[in-house]
């Protein structure tokens, strides 16, 4: 008799970051339709210029990633195999910090208003070993 292998936990979805061509499109898509369904409607208060919001957020890559890491939060802490408090700490450990620096009058969407997209440029650095 032969054992039988143990069930493996399926393998976490790749980080947005690491994912090109149809599979970023793909899950841009997704985190797209999440954030406008859910983020959006239920926790995104009001744009001011102390709490800014980009309504081209995807054009952020910063936002993109830190959405995405959020989304994926989301989706382990609110499956019911996180427990009751999933949700809880979604909310502590997770929506708080990542709205915070979004939202940041410093953070990604500085500059943007409604209905307005502002392009930043990321700072310029050397390559390395060019020092003197």
């Amino acid at each position: 008799m032969t054992a039988m292998a143990p069930e493996q936990a399926p393998a976490a979805p790749p980080f947005i970051l690491y994912l090109d061509g149809a599979e970023y499109t793909d899950e841009m898509h997704a985190l797209a339709v999440w954030v406008g369904d859910l983020l959006l409607p239920v926790y995104g208060r009001e744009v001011t210029s102390q709490q800014p919001w980009c309504p081209r957020w995807w054009e952020h890559l910063e936002a993109v990633a830190r959405l995405h890491a959020l989304w994926l939060a989301w989706q382990e802490l609110t499956d019911p195999t996180a427990g009751a408090s999933g949700p809880a700490v979604w909310h502590r450990d997770h929506l708080g910090p990542v709205m915070a620096e979004l939202r940041s009058p410093s953070g990604p969407f500085a500059g943007c208003k409604a209905g307005a997209h502002r392009a930043k440029q990321p700072p310029t650095v050397e390559p390395y070993g060019t020092g003197s």
